[in-house]
């Protein structure tokens, strides 16, 4: 499945496992903020599995720290498409992200998820880049994304850690699924390699689902970018833009006030400041 549109079945999942509106399960309630943020999140742990490739979008998220965990992640996994993509790597990325999630600081202006903050620079900007919201050169203006969106999760995240887990698993599922209804599959049971007998490669159905080099697959939409694949994630993508954007509204609506009175004081000050 293509980098753009694993994002945005990450965004979709989310925004159906944590609202609690129409057409939604529910299933993890948030608030407004939980929703927004949560989504950009799951968008960005929706592609993390694709950090096993130096080459990759993903591994240019953030250069050159980005292409640095690339490598090490591509040896690790044993290459592209390997570790990241099995139920191992799916226990590894979440355990990840709920160690992240209990790295908090409290000070004066509250309890800080520094952690969440950390992981979810990443996570939003691989999102970013996926689709094409950055140049496809240069670092600059991934960087400043990434610190802005730091410090807007660190400070806005929900206090509870376990949305960040959630988040996690979610895109790593949603990603993991999306590789296995593609021709090319998935080799879930890794570092195991389950190799078909020869006598059933041969066989139509079988040979599709069960791959001579361990993969299984459900190729449902072809080739990774068929038009099976676009004719599916068209109402999906519309789905998650519809639900972010109306959490993002509503947060917008509850935080207007104050926002604007902040304005208001910072405004007068300045004019206080220009007349004497």
């Amino acid at each position: 499945m293509m980098g753009g549109h694993h994002a945005a079945s990450g965004a979709a999942a989310w925004v159906a496992i944590a609202s609690t509106g129409p057409y939604a399960l529910g299933w993890y309630p948030l608030d407004a903020t939980g929703i927004v943020i949560g989504g950009m999140a799951t968008a960005g742990t929706a592609l993390v599995c694709d950090w096993d490739h130096r080459s990759s979008t993903v591994a240019h998220a953030l250069p050159p720290l980005s292409n640095l965990i690339a490598v090490g992640i591509e040896n690790a996994s044993g290459g592209h498409r390997q570790g990241t993509h099995s139920v191992l790597g799916a226990g590894f990325f979440v355990l990840l992200a709920a160690l992240a999630g209990q790295v908090q600081v409290r000070t004066d202006w509250g309890l800080l998820s520094v952690g969440a903050g950390l992981l979810c620079m990443f996570m939003i900007n691989i999102a970013a880049k996926a689709l094409k919201l950055f140049p496809k050169y240069g670092w600059i203006s991934n960087w400043v994304f990434a610190l802005a969106m730091a410090g807007l999760v660190t400070w806005f995240a929900p206090h509870q850690w376990s949305w960040l887990p959630v988040s996690m698993l979610t895109g790593v599922l949603v990603h993991i699924v999306g590789d296995m209804i593609t021709t090319g599959g998935v080799p879930l049971l890794w570092p195991l390699v389950a190799r078909p007998p020869k006598f059933l490669r041969r066989m139509p159905l079988v040979k599709d689902v069960w791959k001579a080099n361990g993969a299984f697959s459900i190729p449902l939409l072809g080739r990774a970018g068929s038009r099976r694949e676009w004719f599916v994630l068209i109402p999906v993508s519309a789905y998650a833009m519809v639900g972010m954007f109306s959490a993002g509204l509503a947060l917008a609506e509850g935080h207007f006030a104050s926002a604007l009175a902040l304005g208001t004081a910072l405004l007068d000050r300045l004019l206080s400041v220009v007349g004497a």
